[in-house]
């Protein structure tokens, strides 16, 4: 588990839908299009409440070069209200039915609720993104072990409503790291299957602007842990405070630290804007000598 994996920023997803092969090592940096179906998401909440207009946008995401969907209906953004799992399952299932199919792009259902993520892999979900880790539900592990699903376990300090009340670390690199060894322990004791794990250090869950920073300029010591790692660092407040730029103007930041996170080591791209982030990464890929890029029609 402490190894280091020589090409774990080179990821392909097997494209046909509903595939449950595993993320493999021989293609280029996966984009990981988000598909918010909530009211209040920081960036786009309200956009896409409406199951077609949100399966419409992640059509559009996979045009423009996103392997991944990240569906969600619960929004995570500092001082959320939580949501019941029958409302999450209200707005999220139906859109995972609709791209179920539809789109080449594997589909990742972002909760922390068992119920949801049941339904969601029931419906054509392939991917368990869960910012609590496993803590939320720790039956969420023995699920993802039994359905052959991938899963990707996230940092976060507290919960959303409090996480970003004061929050203080000695080293926030090394920490956050621990926490995502020990959250792998856990999932690989529960029968998930290490090559099925992907790991974020949670970029703005918890952290202040410097421990952001911090976190994206030691970026490989959290990729020397040994499995693919995630970074959404889209549109984040972190950005905004660095650029004074408002949430919808942060498209150059967002680009700028996604090229860093791929420089270090990172796998997988959780964001907004898929086309402008994909063609910063493919020239980036393209200088540094990353595999070529993949995408799931290629």
């Amino acid at each position: 588990m402490g190894r280091r994996l020589e090409a774990v920023a080179g990821l392909t997803v097997d494209p046909s839908p509903g595939s449950n092969q595993p993320v493999g090592a021989s293609g280029g940096p996966l984009l990981m299009g988000v598909v918010n179906v909530t009211p209040d998401s920081f960036s786009d909440g309200g956009r896409f409440l409406d199951p077609d207009a949100a399966a419409e946008h992640g059509a559009r995401l996979a045009a423009d070069g996103a392997a991944i969907l990240d569906i969600g209906g619960e929004s995570t953004r500092p001082g959320a209200q939580p949501v019941t799992a029958e409302e999450e399952i209200e707005r999220a299932v139906p859109v995972v039915e609709r791209l179920a199919g539809a789109t080449p792009a594997r589909l990742s259902i972002d909760t922390m609720k068992l119920d949801v993520a049941r339904a969601a892999l029931a419906a054509g979900a392939g991917v368990v993104n869960d910012v609590s880790a496993f803590r939320g539900d720790p039956e969420m592990a023995g699920l993802v072990a039994s359905s052959a699903a991938d899963c990707c376990l996230m940092h976060m300090r507290g919960e959303p409503r409090t996480m970003q009340e004061d929050p203080r670390y000695d080293d926030v690199v090394s920490e956050v790291a621990s926490f995502l060894e020990e959250r792998m322990r856990f999932a690989l004791a529960e029968g998930v299957p290490e090559e099925r794990i992907w790991l974020d250090p949670g970029i703005g869950f918890g952290k202040t602007v410097e421990h952001n920073l911090a976190l994206l300029r030691r970026l490989g010591e959290i990729v020397a842990i040994g499995r693919p790692v995630v970074i959404g660092a889209s549109r984040k407040s972190f950005l905004g405070a660095v650029t004074e730029r408002e949430v919808h103007d942060r498209l150059p930041g967002t680009i700028a630290a996604n090229v860093m996170a791929l420089e270090r080591g990172a796998a997988i791209f959780r964001v907004h804007d898929v086309a402008e982030v994909r063609d910063a990464l493919r020239v980036t890929a393209a200088t540094v000598g990353r595999p070529p890029w993949t995408t799931p029609d290629s």
